[in-house]
């Protein structure tokens, strides 16, 4: 039971809150698992001692959450968070300037280097034909970069897929939302062709290493283009 009074409408945010936790400690509780049912709205308001309306607020915030999915009319079902969440989260404390870009790509690069040497042990020969497709496709549209940064962000994406671990999946997509207001700057902030030739040149590097599943180079190249693109983007003011 959720100790309150839930009788004023100006006390019920915390009285929410604890509902939401009570409503987490019940699913862990009962080893619910994703896409098994909670009881009812009437019946939870009366397990936790609280209103229909309160547990109501709290089921809409678990459900923004991620945590549960809830539909009119049916029973509210145990979710899981998928990387949008996440990705939410990371755009807003960069506009917030709660962390800055340069921190992002500080963590993007330990986890991506991460990431790239798992892939090059555990690829599929499909998954190695996508990295290497997307690649061949950034230097293919060299002179549209909206198409480029597409086919970047999708061969990190299938990067973190050929890792087969559900964390990194979600942890690289979901700095991809950052990543697109990012892109276009430092891409612009390499004004010689040279430069932007090198970024195709790594992601190249990138894919021909996880394909030959060769670890420390896959390793090197994925350090050598986080240290490229933090470094472009210091000079072009992003801190």
């Amino acid at each position: 039971m959720v100790e309150a009074d839930d009788a004023s409408v100006s006390g019920s945010d915390g009285l929410v809150h604890r509902t939401v936790a009570a409503i987490i400690a019940l699913m862990r509780s009962e080893d619910l698992r994703l896409g098994d049912a909670l009881p009812s709205e009437n019946a939870l308001a009366a397990r936790l001692g609280v209103s229909r309306v309160i547990v109501r607020e709290a089921n809409r915030s678990l459900s923004a959450l991620g945590i549960l999915h809830t539909a009119s009319g049916r029973a509210a079902r145990v979710s899981v968070p998928d990387y949008t969440v996440f990705g939410i989260m990371f755009d807003h404390v960069v506009h917030t300037h709660h962390v800055s870009v340069q921190q992002v790509l500080t963590v993007r690069r330990s986890i991506e280097t991460t990431a790239v040497s798992l892939a090059a042990l555990h690829r599929t020969s499909a998954e190695a034909e996508l990295i290497l497709g997307h690649a061949a496709a950034m230097r293919l549209n060299f002179a549209d970069p909206k198409t480029v940064m597409e086919h970047d962000l999708k061969l990190h994406g299938v990067i973190a897929q050929a890792t087969h671990n559900p964390m990194f999946i979600t942890m690289v997509l979901a700095f991809e939302q950052v990543s697109r207001i990012n892109w276009p700057i430092g891409w612009m902030r390499r004004g010689r062709e040279e430069d932007r030739w090198r970024v195709i040149e790594v992601h190249e590097a990138i894919a021909k290493a996880v394909a030959d599943q060769d670890v420390t180079a896959a390793e090197h190249a994925m350090s050598s283009h986080f240290d490229d693109t933090i470094r472009a983007l210091a000079i072009a003011g992003v801190s």
